[in-house]
């Protein structure tokens, strides 16, 4: 064959892949950086600072915003992510039931306190109950409400991910169980529940910080000056200096506790995900 019948190779123009790649991400650090410099050239820090910056109102909240806010927000977080836990598992395992009452029982309640506003919840516990059993006292006070409607919210998102988990694991499992003389709620409490614990860590940690951030709605139930949590604690300060310092440093001890709790879950993730390959 000679050279002239040789059909001709179409040229290869434009760029590659992976260099529009690398300009795609240059161009967006450029954008990136542009609008900082713009947000740091045009903004009036003076008044910044005078409004959310003032070093003597920062000294003037120790330690009472670690001793009394933090300690509050805390306490009120753990005792709600205790009710929610348990609740949610017997919610989870009611969802899974055999029973037809109830898998509907669990599903409605499921669907009601997913779809409502954590703040409706407070107020259900806070006005509703009192009014429903007059004369009825919650346990703990203040903290009892709170565990409560964090409870109720949190174990509606609970059950979901314990169902999730109980679900993941082998049904090889109940069977081995109960080919051992385990009765299905004996297999489920010792041989599947721990194993789906171990499969829903980082959801629940996640849970966890979500229950911290809506503990501030503790306001709508009314509290005494003891039983401040953070955003109570700051906005009040904010109030009574008519600056906005205190919510700022109750914002930062949040992230304290949000920040190092979502790196605990990134890594729990990581891990689950290695041991899984």
């Amino acid at each position: 064959m000679s050279g002239a019948d040789t059909p001709l190779q179409p040229r290869r123009s434009g760029l590659s892949r992976s260099r529009k790649r690398q300009i795609s991400r240059g161009v967006q650090y450029v954008v990136f950086v542009a609008v900082v410099i713009a947000f740091a050239v045009t903004a009036d820090w003076g008044r910044l600072q005078n409004q959310f910056f003032q070093w003597d109102l920062v000294k003037q909240m120790f330690p009472d915003v670690i001793t009394l806010a933090l300690k509050n927000t805390v306490l009120y977080t753990a005792f709600g992510f205790a009710v929610g836990l348990v609740l949610g598992i017997v919610i989870a395992l009611m969802r899974l039931s055999s029973v037809g009452p109830y898998r509907w029982f669990a599903g409605i309640y499921i669907e009601v306190f997913r779809g409502l506003p954590a703040l409706m919840i407070f107020i259900f516990v806070g006005v509703a109950v009192p009014l429903a059993f007059p004369g009825t006292e919650i346990i703990g006070g203040t903290y009892g409400k709170v565990a409560l409607a964090l409870g109720l919210v949190g174990a509606a998102y609970m059950a979901e991910t314990f169902r999730a988990g109980i679900q993941a694991v082998p049904k090889g499992q109940m069977e081995a169980a109960r080919s051992l003389g385990f009765s299905h709620a004996r297999a489920m409490v010792s041989i599947v529940v721990p194993q789906a614990f171990r499969i829903i860590v980082p959801p629940l940690t996640n849970e966890l910080v979500t229950l911290f951030k809506d503990s501030s709605l503790v306001l709508f139930l009314g509290v005494t000056l003891e039983e401040r949590e953070l955003s109570k604690y700051g906005r009040d300060l904010a109030s009574t200096t008519a600056n906005s310092t205190p919510i700022l440093v109750a914002g930062l001890c949040y992230l304290l506790v949000t920040i190092p709790l979502g790196f605990v879950a990134r890594r729990l993730e990581a891990q689950q995900k290695e041991a899984t390959k």
